[in-house]
């Protein structure tokens, strides 16, 4: 990778702040919105399971639904889109779709894919494993989608302030799925404040505490 672009990657990590107020009845074109959640489906996940599901909120009546279990917060109704970020419970499920491929292309021998499975199937045994994985990674993907979306000139928020209980009741979310996070995605209205963080001593631990 070149410096340049090295740093224009940086320019964006440090430009991105959580933005409440956005430009109300802006509608993000289509092609955007899309080139945004491309993004987001390429971010890394432990098996390449793609542990996330991708609810889109757009319409206003649905996110006028999504208010009072998300407490009120504005963003919900002034922003753009709200998107849902949705943990897999059942990603092992997609082990054969991930996998098959590349066996039929000869890229990889069906006996790395049996034993690829049977890993991830002992894994899928333990549902704080499959809990964990599929918040774990779905995050990743939520990070994705941020920093997608301030490169391309709109700003997010993610939320967590929420009603998970009765999102899934509202949403008709099926039990394979776990809320994540909401993430608010639209044109600031007011810039950002950008918020303190710790400087390096105090984050970082070299080798060993």
């Amino acid at each position: 990778m070149s410096t340049q672009v090295q740093n224009e990657v940086l320019k964006v990590l440090e430009e991105r702040h959580s933005v409440k107020q956005y430009q109300v009845g802006h509608q993000i074109p289509k092609e955007v919105l899309e080139q945004i959640l491309t993004a987001t489906s390429q971010a890394p996940s432990a098996w390449n399971l793609q542990h996330w599901k991708l609810l889109v909120i757009d319409d206003q009546a649905q996110k006028e639904k999504l208010l009072p279990i998300a407490y009120g917060q504005k963003q919900i109704v002034e922003s753009s889109v709200v998107i849902a970020i949705l943990g897999d419970l059942e990603a092992n499920k997609n082990a054969d779709a991930v996998f098959g491929p590349a066996v039929d292309a000869g890229f990889m021998p069906q006996a790395m894919k049996d034993n690829l499975v049977a890993q991830i199937e002992g894994a899928y045994q333990h549902p704080q494993v499959a809990r964990d994985e599929a918040i774990r990674n779905a995050s990743l993907a939520a990070m994705q989608l941020m920093v997608a979306a301030k490169s391309l000139g709109y700003d997010t928020c993610p939320m967590g302030g929420y009603d998970a209980g009765k999102f899934v009741e509202a949403f008709n979310v099926p039990s394979r799925y776990v809320p994540v996070m909401l993430i608010s995605l639209g044109l600031a209205a007011t810039p950002a404040r950008s918020a303190g963080r710790f400087s390096l001593d105090q984050v970082v631990v070299s080798n060993s505490f």
